[in-house]
């Protein structure tokens, strides 16, 4: 055996017994801070594919080629080639000594997750549009990955069943899925959301959470050129259509909210749903710009979200927990009054670094966190919100989970012309 293939089967060695390793063991992401303690274990070089080379692909990639000292990016896949030699420019840039990504391991076109994939990586970012995340997990954890999925899991109900047999099949392979639903590794909100479990408020009766924010017209700021096919500038400027952002108002930044929604209530999910909305600034997107959502509990409380994405307004993106005993304000600091007065002053961190040292920090001490149930079913809450929202009606959550409504198409190719649902109207869209 010559040194590259030892080297090879060492790293491989460790892998496998990392996976293997203490499944059941306590995790930093389910029990708060302080993390799983960084550079314990093997110190084999991890490699890492990107699988969507926007901002915020890049973005992940830089927190993880960060969060280790022997981490390398080693491939990249996007659908565009100027995407990637973009991304590729930014990273080499920022630090040159960890990309390592040669010709042959970029890779451009529909197929070029799996290609990813089939590399050789031991972890890879998820980051295209959402319509295609449940595929892509799919892909990556029958290939024995490691995962960061970026937000949210899917974008209907077939995508978040799919997402869950995903994290099924990732657990039983000892496997780590981190989710982007960033605030979860947020020291502030953990340290909340331990002042919640030990009774700080009382008895959690209501909840409020905002996500009032600017206008998110487009994606992609150049102009459509006459050569570009729908589907070209569907995928480019995919914030607009439905089967690629699930509603980027509703689904993608009302996501966010309901996350946390749904930590306060230690991950109880909501009975069903009851919302209005609507698109008020005219566009040729078939999603809404604003909507407002009450989720109903067993218990009998209820859960309030308001989204809206229209410049010229109020902005807000905060959390308000009420109690029995007390109110938690949850905006830049959060702080409870009431019978407990408290302020969260311990240290701040950069929640979007802290996933991905978790990421890493559970592979390196054989903790495989698993984030993939959670994630799906908080991504099935704001995609039973955007139903009630749609269609007017009161939609329970057995209906929504087994919802038959598929929006991305099984086949992709440059040509194909996606028939696309027409603006959503209260009262007249049905439920499918």
């Amino acid at each position: 055996m010559n040194d590259a293939q030892d080297s090879q089967t060492s790293r491989r060695g460790f892998l496998h017994s990392s996976a293997s390793a203490a499944v059941g063991g306590a995790l930093a992401s389910q029990i708060g801070f302080p993390a799983i303690a960084s550079g314990t274990g093997n110190t084999e070089t991890l490699r890492i594919g990107l699988i969507g080379c926007g901002g915020r692909g890049s973005g992940a990639a830089l927190n993880a080629l960060k969060a280790d000292n022997n981490v390398e990016l080693s491939a990249m896949g996007d659908v565009f080639k100027d995407n990637l030699e973009s991304s590729l420019n930014l990273l080499q840039k920022e630090l040159p000594e960890k990309v390592k990504v040669p010709v042959n391991q970029r890779f451009v076109g529909f197929d070029a997750y799996q290609k990813v994939i089939d590399s050789d990586v031991d972890i890879v970012l998820l980051a295209t549009p959402p319509g295609f995340r449940p595929l892509h997990l799919k892909a990556a954890v029958e290939g024995g990955k490691h995962v960061f999925i970026e937000i949210t899991a899917a974008i209907d109900a077939p995508g978040v069943r799919s997402v869950l047999k995903s994290s099924e099949l990732a657990r039983a392979k000892g496997l780590t899925i981190v989710s982007g639903f960033c605030w979860r590794y947020n020291h502030s909100l953990q340290a909340t959301a331990e002042q919640i479990r030990a009774g700080a408020i009382g008895e959690v009766r209501a909840l409020y959470a905002t996500y009032y924010r600017g206008a998110l017209h487009h994606k992609y700021h150049g102009e459509r050129t006459p050569e570009m096919t729908d589907m070209e500038w569907q995928l480019r400027d995919w914030y607009n259509y439905l089967w690629l952002s699930g509603d980027v108002t509703l689904l993608l930044s009302g996501a966010h909210s309901v996350d946390k929604m749904s930590w306060w209530l230690n991950d109880v999910m909501p009975t069903a749903a009851v919302a209005l909305g609507s698109r008020a600034i005219p566009s040729e997107a078939n999603t809404f710009d604003n909507g407002f959502v009450v989720y109903e509990y067993a218990n009998g409380i209820r859960g309030f979200l308001g989204c809206r994405s229209q410049d010229g307004c109020y902005t807000s993106n905060g959390d308000y927990i009420i109690g029995t005993k007390g109110i938690c304000k949850i905006s830049r600091t959060p702080v409870i009054e009431g019978e407990t007065n408290w302020r969260y002053r311990g240290v701040k961190n950069n929640m979007y670094q802290t996933e991905h040292d978790e990421l890493i920090a559970s592979i390196r001490a054989g903790k495989p966190i698993n984030d993939g149930t959670r994630m799906a079913r908080t991504t099935m809450m704001a995609i039973l919100g955007r139903m009630a929202a749609y269609t007017g009606k009161r939609i329970t959550w057995e209906q929504a989970l087994n919802s038959q409504q598929k929006l991305v198409p099984d086949e992709l190719d440059w040509d194909l012309k996606i028939d696309q649902p027409p603006l959503a109207v209260p009262g007249l869209t049905r439920f499918i």
